[in-house]
């Protein structure tokens, strides 16, 4: 497989379109290794040599639709930080704000968690190239994209740190990580209040990791 990855879903003809659907949901309910071209035809309901004039093998189609849920995530966690993190007013609870609609937008994407369950559970089995692309695009590259938004943060004297991807990653780890671990990527959902707690207790921990030093702390205009 050449690693190519099409375009986002959103734009493919019906045929396509249809197999990619059908492809999530049956690679989320029964894996990668279990699931047959046959049912995702089926469920298609398009002839299986149809897949094939799509896509190159099951490696292809999988890895397909693992990135176009990926970057639909990463779209909808863009337009949030937009929203949350473009303009301080006050960091905590902009913060705060921002890392709870994150977590809610786990069940808007429920087949796309239910791929990344399967990847999780079939690390092993899955072909290099799709691990190695799925890493650029999906969960474990998102302190790359926040990174920039907290050095913004940073340059206003709000946050201090050295490298901003390591800040990133240690917010995410604080908070979207828990709620994903603990909700099986969204699988069993928690409580409200158990989001609100998470996020709440991880952002004041990330704030005291990285508050600046009394001397260096600008109003927050």
């Amino acid at each position: 497989m050449s690693g190519r990855v099409p375009a986002a879903s959103g734009g493919l003809p019906d045929k396509r379109r249809a197999i990619s659907e059908a492809a999530r949901r049956v690679f989320g309910r029964e894996g990668y290794a279990r699931a047959s071209l046959d049912v995702i035809a089926d469920e298609a309901r398009v002839a299986k040599r149809t897949i094939y004039n799509h896509y190159t093998d099951k490696e292809h189609l999988f890895l397909s639709v693992a990135v176009e849920g990926a970057d639909a995530v990463t779209e909808a966690v863009r337009v949030l930080m937009e929203r949350h993190l473009r303009k301080i007013v006050d960091l905590e609870e902009d913060l705060t704000a921002f890392c709870l609609d994150r977590a809610r937008a786990v069940t808007e994407f429920p087949e796309h968690f239910a791929l990344v369950r399967t990847i999780h559970a079939e690390v092993t089995r899955l072909p290099a190239p799709v691990l190695e692309t799925w890493m650029a695009h999906g969960p474990p590259s998102a302190h790359q994209r926040l990174a920039p938004y907290l050095q913004k943060i940073a340059d206003r004297q709000l946050l201090r740190f050295d490298d901003a991807e390591k800040a990133a990653n240690r917010l995410n780890t604080l908070t979207m990580n828990d709620v994903l671990i603990r909700s099986f990527y969204g699988a069993v959902p928690l409580p409200e209040s158990v989001v609100e707690e998470i996020i709440t207790e991880g952002v004041q921990a990330f704030l005291r990791l990285y508050a600046p030093l009394p001397d260096t702390h600008d109003e927050q205009v």
